[in-house]
């Protein structure tokens, strides 16, 4: 299958719609000439800042505005990721990511604590990856030049049903920014977040606007909502799982050599769902009891799942975007 950048919202509409066992059978058998479906890349996530967020964010227990239950806490020290990197490594994860709860990336003292852990995991070889908030050209590229591998930027969801989650940013601040980590030749790592009231058709608008970029993204997580309590949308229902079928195999389809992630929700999946999931063209997961805030699946359980499914974890820097990379 030829890799498109030109996908229209009715052909992956079409895509979407199909017989849910038909579309898995497609999904599958894209990925199959693609990727190495016996392969699954396993990433750690740590919050390296957790809390006190400007942003309005409606699903998100770190946002300031929201009485929830986190713990705010200032920037870890460089020593204790590292800590946490190495332990990650040992478990079994090839890609550590990093998230900090800012609206925005700043020219201070933490932001040259964070190449300094970038720099730190990159020495062990990991992948290393970021999520920080909107960053600038010239911040990109000092993230890169300390070994950045990914960087994370969520579309979160359609361009039309964005509004109605956040307001304290715009759709085209959120693409600017994933402009300035392509501008660095860092790889991206952009997807979203279903459950959040959203129509098929927001689902279908955010597919169609990360497969028609110009290069489609290394990685595309697939978030199921976990509703916080205390944040705007803690009464939204569970995410079902053919929901969470339908977006990861029409993503593999329109975008075939993309790590596809099952990210968040997880948690509430059985193995079976999951299994599922991996058919369906999902390569990627989270590893580790927490994302950021949320609950995930510890790490002897997924262990379990693999040896079950006879999954094994894919090798850091692999496919093209690290032939990149590592040039």
């Amino acid at each position: 299958m030829e890799i498109r950048n030109d996908w229209t919202k009715e052909e992956i509409k079409a895509i979407f719609d199909k017989p849910v066992l038909e579309l898995i059978y497609e999904a599958a058998t894209v990925h199959r000439q693609h990727n190495d479906p016996s392969e699954v890349q396993v990433c750690t996530l740590l919050s390296i800042k957790t809390g006190g967020c400007p942003e309005d964010c409606a699903y998100c227990p770190q946002a300031a505005r929201y009485h929830t239950d986190v713990k705010v806490h200032k920037l870890l020290d460089v020593d204790f990721v590292m800590e946490k990197a190495k332990k990650a490594q040992e478990s079994g994860s090839t890609r550590f990511c990093m998230g900090a709860a800012w609206r925005e990336v700043r020219d201070n003292r933490d932001f040259d604590k964070v190449i300094e852990m970038v720099s730190g995991v990159n020495s062990l070889g990991m992948e290393v990856c970021c999520t920080l908030g909107m960053l600038t050209e010239t911040q990109a590229q000092k993230l890169k030049d300390a070994g950045l591998y990914a960087y994370n930027h969520n579309l979160d969801t359609s361009e039309e049903h964005y509004e109605e989650i956040i307001s304290t940013r715009t759709y085209d601040d959120r693409l600017e920014t994933i402009d300035n980590v392509r501008k660095a030749e860092i790889s991206v790592c952009s997807g979203g977040i279903i459950g959040l009231g959203e129509a098929n058709e927001d689902r279908i608008g955010m597919l169609h606007t990360l497969a028609t970029m110009s290069e489609h993204p290394e990685s595309v997580p697939v978030n199921a909502l976990v509703p916080v309590p205390g944040t705007p949308l803690e009464d939204q229902e569970k995410v079902s799982v053919w929901d969470m079928v339908r977006m990861i195999a029409t993503a593999r389809i329109i975008m075939p050599k993309a790590m596809v992630r099952l990210s968040a929700g997880r948690v509430r999946m059985s193995v079976e769902e999951q299994a599922l999931c991996f058919l369906a063209g999902a390569n990627s997961i989270f590893a580790g009891d927490e994302l950021l805030t949320t609950p995930n699946p510890e790490v002897d359980q997924d262990k379990a799942m693999f040896q079950t499914l006879n999954l094994k974890p894919r090798a850091s820097f692999k496919g093209a975007a690290a032939e990149k990379f590592l040039v």
